[in-house]
């Protein structure tokens, strides 16, 4: 059983238009600013490399992926998702796995109880952080129960 605390952050969605809400007449005079310069067009993700140093948190107590992360991680890390976890609490023993398959290498075993602080729920595998140390890992979907 999960419950909700009902926040999830995602995308906005902007209806595109082709009208202008005014009309120009002239264009402005160069002021010299870097503003006035054409920008570059994008090709590459070579021109947006990041630089200087990075200090990315622990990713086994501290749930993020490309796709989502903790809201809790915001400013912190990049996602294209924020979500904030669901408490839930595993309802058969399991294992907490570092990927969502029965293949993937179990971090340790999680007992019928245990907390499970869920921020995905996909394919038949929940994400999220597990136990009172809260590790992050997959379980079964079916082991949280109902």
């Amino acid at each position: 059983m999960c419950l909700s605390s009902a926040l999830t952050v995602g995308p906005n969605f902007l209806k595109g238009s082709n009208a202008t809400s005014g009309r120009g007449t002239s264009a402005l005079p160069p002021t010299g600013r870097s503003s006035d310069k054409p920008r570059p067009t994008p090709t590459s993700g070579e021109q947006f490399a990041l630089s200087g140093h990075s200090n990315p948190p622990d990713p086994d107590f501290n749930a993020y992926r490309k796709d989502l992360a903790d809201v809790a991680l915001a400013g912190r890390v990049i996602a294209s998702h924020y979500a904030e976890p669901l408490d839930c609490r595993i309802a058969t023993p399991t294992a907490l796995r570092t990927a969502p398959s029965n293949d993937a290498e179990t971090i340790r075993d999680l007992a019928a109880g245990e907390p499970f602080a869920m921020l995905d729920d996909s394919l038949g595998w929940a994400w999220g952080y597990a136990g009172e140390e809260r590790r992050v890992g997959y379980v079964p979907h079916a082991a949280l129960g109902d």
